[in-house]
Order: C-alpha cells, then structure tokens, then sequence
C-alpha cells in the first residue's frame, strides 16, 4: 500500500512539473506573439501614413506630367490593393507593388526639371523621405520580433507546447526581392548636378 502511494505521490509530482513547465511555455509564447501584434501594429501604421501621403503626391506630379497615366494608374491600384488588404501577409505583397510603382514615378519625376523645384513637391518628398525611414525601422523591427517567436516555437519542448496550446508558425516576414532591390532610391537632394556619360571621342580615320 505504501508503494503504491509513493507512486502515485511521485507521478503526481512529475504531472504536476509537466503541466507547470507546460504553463509557463505557453504563457511565454503568448506574451511572444503579442510582441509580433504589436511590431506589425506599428508598422501598419507607417504604411498608412505612407498611403495618406501618395494622393497628395500623384496630384502635384500630375500637374506637370498629366500624360504619364500608366505610372499613375499602377500608384493607384497598388495603393488601393494596401488599403484594402487585411491579413500581414497580404499588405506585404500588396507594399511590394506600390514600392515599385513609386519607383517608377521617381524615374518620371527626373524627366520634369520644373516639378523638382516645386515647393509642394519638395515639402511632400520630405514627408515621403521621413516615412520610407520610418518604414525600414519598424520593418526591421517586426522582422526580428517574429523570427524570435518562430525560433522560440521551434525548439524542443516549445513545439510540443506550440502544437497542442494553438501557436503555429508565423512567415509573414518582409521580404525584398531583387526586382525591389534594384528600385530607385528616395533621392530628394535635387542641389548636385546628374553626371552624364562622357562623349565618346571618334576614333580618328583610317589613311
């Protein structure tokens, strides 16, 4: 009888070590999936800001470009498709596009000497400048949040505790692919001169 009370003491124990180990993971991982909520929060933020700033933006280029409508065409529709993208995963396809679409509307604006020089241009090319800043912070930010939650996720007990409490694995990453890579900067210092290729010397005639 005392065996058999001190197995099941012990087995009491051992569950009760388990379901406590198994608690305090669970716990863990939702304090870190409220961190990834979080970083995306502030990084949807900044892309709305963004979103705000382009109207205002397409309609001063317009001014002195109206007949670039494919380039304005493309801003919009990538811009609707942010604004009305709801899941991480969607409004990270859906930034991809603008960014390339704002790209192009960079090489236009190059070809537009006067816009340049607009003072509502250049105001609204700073506040572009500020947010594409902010975007790259808080997009590294959330990057790393999120790849903590993963690795956390991954490791042994954790996937076990991840499986049965209802925490799957999250690759909303922001990623750039090489399309993107090879996008315009923001470039707002207009002050420098462009540098042009040099003219090729002709090769002097043959006797």
């Amino acid at each position: 009888m005392k065996i058999a009370l001190g197995i099941v003491a012990v087995l009491l124990v051992i569950a009760l070590l388990l379901g406590s180990s198994f608690v305090s993971r669970r716990n863990q991982m939702a304090v870190k999936r409220e961190a990834v909520n979080a970083a995306w929060s502030q990084v949807d933020v900044v892309l709305q800001r963004r979103a705000d700033l382009i109207p205002n933006l397409v309609e001063t280029v317009k001014g002195f470009a109206v007949q670039e409508q494919t380039v304005f065409g493309d801003i919009a529709k990538a811009r609707s498709a942010l604004l009305s993208a709801t899941t991480p995963t969607d409004k990270i396809a859906a930034n991809q596009r603008l960014d390339s679409a704002l790209g192009r509307l960079l090489v236009v604006v190059e070809n537009y000497p006067q816009l340049r020089s607009n003072v509502n241009f250049l105001r609204l090319q700073d506040e572009l400048a500020g947010t594409e800043n902010r975007i790259a912070v808080e997009r590294r930010r959330y990057n790393e949040t999120l790849q903590d939650y993963n690795t956390y996720i991954s490791l042994f007990p954790n996937n076990l505790v991840a499986s049965l409490g209802g925490f799957p694995r999250n690759d909303a990453y922001f990623k750039t692919d090489e399309g993107a890579r090879q996008a315009p900067k923001v470039n707002f210092d207009y002050s420098k001169p462009a540098v042009t290729a040099p003219t090729p010397v002709p090769a002097p005639a043959k006797p």
